[in-house]
Parts: structure tokens; sequence; C-alpha cells
């Protein structure tokens, strides 16, 4: 039944593909995949009808409901024929798709490709997340590198100039290749500066874009990610004929961090979370602890603290990855609260570092974290907290923040479902 419904689905997503003919950008990478596509649909809604990915719907399933502007009905017959009519008779469609293509297993990305080619590809960065389904990190790479191999020679990929793995396939692709990042040629990131009042947030940043200059002001937005899934969209919106003014208005006006994704939060007893609970690779986690540095602690016994769940799915590199967070933990962080038996070996790093072991804590749960946290923090301290989904760190964000009542609104996976798990 479920292969009968998928086969449904592709066949609706890819008749109105071709019915429609809209202009299709694809996003993938380890990181930074829905900063980047929610920063893209902003950029051309500024001039265009958009459609973007709802949530994370992102593989065999999730991209035909993405392009269909559907959600899931889940187990319920009854909703799926109502799906299926709505769908059948379409009269209006965007002019553009932002979706993202992910890659838990070989084939998932040529699979997404075949439902829906893309006309743009963007690729983020690629780390080993999801690894373990991958003969190695070779495979991987190879499996993102679809998305471009897909690109029409009229189309166009565009590539994270600073994450060396794509710094490498610059010339691989039958489309033309631009490159966005401090080291991009065709997005040139100047200049990133954080401004902080409380608990508001402000990044600013210059990028040029082919000789213009775009100056962003991006509210609640902490770290290079914003600015770089900016300064990816600003390279789109120029293909697309968006002017580069234009776009950097949407963005500063629109953008904002998604929940769970390195979001600043109001914590209780005076302190500030910022929560980054979505999921965790290693980039990111890394990516993460260097945006804590941007915060320096004013009062003396005011704390850097990190709540750290383990990175999933990195197969043979899972030991040597959490060693390396475990590090950089030692270099930034004044207490560490390493959750789980993954997380703990980052903890040992940490200590082999010369961290002190009364600023180490060893819990097992999400949930343990958050009562370690909530009797333990004080005015003044900086929380991050971080993990895959698997983790479900989200439960210790729950526990700290200011505003428990508005959960639903501000962190993930607070659908029934997941209250449920």
């Amino acid at each position: 039944m479920k292969n009968l419904f998928i086969r449904a689905l592709r066949f609706l997503a890819q008749r109105q593909v071709a019915q429609f003919r809209p202009t299709i950008i694809a996003v993938t990478g380890s990181v930074g995949k829905t900063s980047t596509k929610q920063a893209i649909a902003i950029a051309l809604s500024s001039t265009y009808t958009v459609r973007s990915s709802y949530k994370n719907y992102n593989n065999e399933f999730g991209v035909p409901f993405a392009i269909l502007g559907e959600m899931s009905p889940g187990k319920n017959a009854w909703e799926w024929v109502k799906l299926f009519g709505r769908q059948w008779n379409v009269k209006t469609f965007p002019t553009h798709l932002v979706l993202e293509y992910g890659a838990d297993r070989p084939g998932d990305i040529q699979a997404s490709c075949t439902v829906a080619q893309p006309n743009i590809a963007v690729l983020t960065a690629i780390s080993p997340v999801h690894a373990a389904n991958y003969a190695n990190f070779g495979a991987l790479v190879e499996e993102k590198a679809t998305l471009g191999d897909n690109v029409p020679k009229n189309g166009v990929v565009v590539l994270n100039a600073d994450d060396q793995t794509l710094h490498f396939m610059r010339d691989r692709f039958p489309a033309p290749t631009e490159t966005y990042g401090k080291s991009g040629k065709h997005a040139v990131i100047k200049d990133i500066y954080v401004k902080i009042d409380g608990f508001s947030i402000m990044t600013k940043a210059a990028i040029d874009i082919d000789g213009t200059v775009a100056n962003l002001q991006l509210q609640n937005c902490l770290g290079d990610s914003s600015v770089y899934a900016c300064a990816a969209a600003l390279l789109v919106a120029k293909h697309c004929n968006v002017p580069v003014d234009k776009a950097a208005k949407a963005l500063s006006e629109s953008f904002t961090a998604a929940p769970g994704r390195l979001r600043p939060l109001a914590g209780i007893k005076g302190t500030l979370i910022l929560d980054d609970t979505y999921n965790a690779a290693p980039a990111s986690v890394i990516a993460a602890l260097d945006a804590l540095t941007v915060f320096t602690v004013n009062r003396s016994g005011d704390r850097r603290i990190v709540a750290l769940g383990a990175m999933a799915e990195l197969g043979q590199y899972s030991e040597a990855e959490h060693a390396a967070v475990g590090r950089r933990v030692a270099e930034v962080v004044d207490v560490f609260v390493a959750v789980g038996s993954d997380m703990h070996g980052a903890a040992e790093e940490a200590l082999r570092m010369g961290m002190k072991p009364t600023a180490i804590v060893r819990v097992s749960t999400a949930e343990e974290a958050g009562r370690w946290l909530d009797a333990n923090i004080h005015h003044g301290d900086i929380i991050l907290v971080k993990g895959s989904q698997s983790t479900r760190m989200e439960k210790a964000v729950k526990d700290i923040m200011a505003e428990p009542l508005r959960a639903e609104e501000l962190l993930v996976r607070q659908e029934a479902y997941w209250l449920k798990a």
C-alpha cells in the first residue's frame, strides 16, 4: 500500500511539474539546508509566487508533498482520497518551487531529481551526517553531488566556496558553477557584525553580489550560518532576475532563525538560550560552538554553558567526530553537559584537553540535562543546547525557557506525534 501511494504521489507531482513548468530550486547538504531554503523562498517571493517545502519534507514522500503543496494525511484513507481529488485538476501553480532534497541512503537524491529535475541546485556543506548508511564519506559526497549532476547546461549550480569538500566540485557539473562565502567568487561575504542587546540579537552583513553590495540586517539571527543562507539566496535571486536590493530588503524584513536553528530564546533566571535542537552534524555543532564565542560574559561568575546530545548516524566516523567536538568544547565553554554515551566520549576528550572535571556533567537523557540546567544555571549564563533529532534535546530547552506556554510556537517537534514519543 505504501508503494502504491508513493507511485501515485510521484505521478501527480511529475504531472504538475510537466504541466506548469515552474523554475525548480533544489537545496541539499549536511547542514544549513532548511535555513537556505527559507532564505531563497523569501528572496524570490519579493517578485514571484513561490512554494517551498513544509518543514523537513525532503524524502521520497516529502518531495512530492512539497511540490503539491500538501501535508501528509497520515493513515486517514478518506483524506488521501480528497488529496488526490484536489490535485487532479489544479488550475494555478507557483512560478517557483524551492525544495529540499535529503539523502538518508544511496539513491535518495536521484529519486527526487526524477520527480523534479532542478533548474538551480544549491549545495550548502557536507559532513559525515547519515554516513552510517554509506560505504564511506566519499560515497556520501557522491550522493550529494548527484544533485548538481542533474542540473541542465542552461541552469546553474551554487556552491559554498568555504566548504572544502564542495570546493573540489567546481568543475564537475554540466551546468556552470557559482560560489558564495567568505572566499566565494560571485557572492562574497565581506563583513559580519553581531549586535547583542539583552535578549535581542541582530546580525549585520555586507555581501558583494558580482559588484553590487547587499547590506543585511537579520533580526534574532546569530552566527555565520544565517549569513551564508542569505548569500546563497541572493545568488539564486540574481539568476532569477530579482534585483539585489529588492531581495536583500525582503531578507532583512522577513528572515529569522527557524525553531531549533540556533534561535535565541529567553531563559529562566535571566539567562539566554541558544536553541539549536533541530538536528546535529559535526559541521553544525562546531558552527554552533563558534557562534557561542560571540558572547562575552559580563560579570564574574557568568558562564558559557553547552548541553550536547549525540550526533547520530555517523557510522565509522562517530568516535573521531565526537572527539573533535570535545576538543572545541574545551576551548570555548565553561560548563559542558554531555548527554548520552557518545557525547561522554567527547567529554573524555575535553578532559584530555585540560577542561576541569568539575566543569563537566554527564547525564543520559535530555530530560536529565533539563533538570540539571534548571537547578544550576543562574543570571547571566548563555546556554547552547543541541543534539541530533533522536536525542530530543528540545525537552531540555522546554525545562529552562522563560515562556514554556509558547513551546508549541517556539520549539521543534511539538506536534502530538512527537510529544507522545
